[in-house]
This record gives C-alpha cells, structure tokens and sequence, in this order.
C-alpha cells in the first residue's frame, strides 16, 4: 500500500509535488506494462492535485488518440490528431495550458464542468506515443508547478 502524508500536513505546493512524483515513482518502480502504470497515475493524480475533475491518458493508434486509463466522467474514445487540446498536443509534440476552454478553437467537451486543461505528450524517442489530459472545473486552474509535475510525470511514464 502506498501512502501520502495527510495534504494539510505539506504548506508547500511546490514539496507537495514532489511528494506525489515520488510516490509515483515508487509505485510503478521496475513495472514495464504500460496500462497498469497508467492506471496508477491517473489514480494517485485524481486523489491528490485539487480542483482536478478529469485525469487521465490517451494512447496513440496510427493517427488517433484512443481512450487509456483515467479518472472522471466518461470520455470521448478517439480524438483524431490535430483536433482538441489533446489532438493539438499530440500534432505539435508540446505542452498546452488552456485556461479557458470556451476560448479554444475545436475545443471537445467531454465534461461541461470543464473550464481549464493541460495536455503533456508522451514522446519516446522523438515521437509522440500518447498524452497525458487533466480537466479541472476552475478557470485557469493550471500554474507552473501543475505543469513542472504533469512534464516529469510524462517524461517518467515515456
């Protein structure tokens, strides 16, 4: 079993953070299959980074994103490549922070509580193999230090 501290017992968002990598770390320690980490991630996210409705990862297949392990409302099960915030992350191989969901042009709303996103791709060797998506239901939800987390965590996972 792997445990965090109680959250309120960490003033430091910043060593929080690290304490949530770590236990990442931990967990999936010399584990190869790829679903089960994911599974694990997704599930230490959604218990531990606040103000989160949706956590989760896509896998690429040809040129679609397909639905992997997560947490939340049901999901779209294919985003094409190019199209969303998932889609575009996956096209231009970057780290995209939306803090206005409304404002992003082919937006796709799986969860209407949705106001903000990050998407982080997972590249492995130079090439995009999936995304990692998390949604929150507060406007602008994402700072530095959600994204310094969700990049290491990807490059991790990678």
């Amino acid at each position: 079993m792997f445990t965090l501290p109680p959250r309120d017992s960490v003033s430091d968002t910043g060593e929080w953070y690290d304490l949530v990598y770590q236990t990442i770390d931990t967990i999936i320690g010399d584990e190869t299959d790829l679903i089960a980490n994911m599974a694990n991630i997704a599930s230490v996210l959604h218990h531990t980074v606040d103000d989160i409705n949706w956590v989760g990862f896509y896998l690429l297949k040809e040129n679609t994103l397909v639905l992997g392990p997560f947490f939340g409302l049901p999901a779209c099960i294919r985003i094409e490549v190019g199209r969303g915030v998932c889609g575009t992350a996956a096209a231009e191989a970057r780290t995209i922070v939306v803090d206005n969901v409304d404002l992003f042009p082919g937006h796709i709303a799986c969860d209407a509580a949705s106001q903000s996103e990050i998407v982080v791709p997972l590249i492995t060797d130079g090439r995009v193999r999936g995304v990692l998506d998390v949604d929150s239901p507060l406007r602008a939800r994402f700072s530095d230090l959600e994204r310094s987390l969700f990049e290491k965590i990807a490059r991790r996972i990678s």
